[in-house]
């Protein structure tokens, strides 16, 4: 044995792919947007302003302290439409976006393709309690919520555009 591992880089949307089948996400989409990477991802790292418009189970999405913005770990307090709140760890970075609650993971990855973007969301859940509702979300609605993310984020990118 020569004491030497293969090494692997992976691309995020890859890598969330693999996150996905380690979780057992509920919930795993990625399709092609038809917008420049630096224009899908600024939309999509703009935590503050468009989560809440891609995520209906979030009315508002507040950061609240570390590095922030792009490349750094920062905490950030989401707001649900019927009063229930959680608290994320995120981490930010060109491309990638994970965000871990208690009982939630959740998470985008993005790289450039061809003239557009491969866009990918993710969301799972963390408790072993949960894991069944996590499976059948997993046959069922779950992937049908992610095409709807990625359509919201598609069209969230081109009203950007228009601003």
């Amino acid at each position: 044995m020569s004491g030497t591992w293969p090494a692997v880089d992976l691309d995020p949307v890859r890598r969330l792919r693999v996150m996905a089948a380690g979780l057992r996400a509920a919930m795993y989409a990625e399709d092609h947007v038809d917008a420049p990477f630096a224009e899908v991802w600024s939309m999509a790292s703009d935590l503050s302003n468009e989560l809440p418009r891609l995520v209906p189970t979030i009315r508002e999405f507040r950061v609240s302290g570390g590095t922030g913005g792009t490349g750094g770990r920062t905490g950030a307090w989401a707001y649900g439409p019927l009063g229930h709140r959680a608290y994320f760890d995120v981490v930010l970075q060109p491309g990638w976006c994970l965000m871990q609650s208690r009982c939630v993971v959740g998470a985008m990855a993005a790289v450039p393709e061809g003239s557009g973007t491969r866009f990918a969301v993710l969301g799972a859940t963390r408790s072993r309690q949960l894991l069944p509702v996590s499976l059948l979300a997993a046959r069922g609605i779950g992937p049908y919520r992610g095409r709807l993310m990625i359509e919201r984020a598609r069209r969230r990118t081109q009203a950007r555009r228009a601003a």
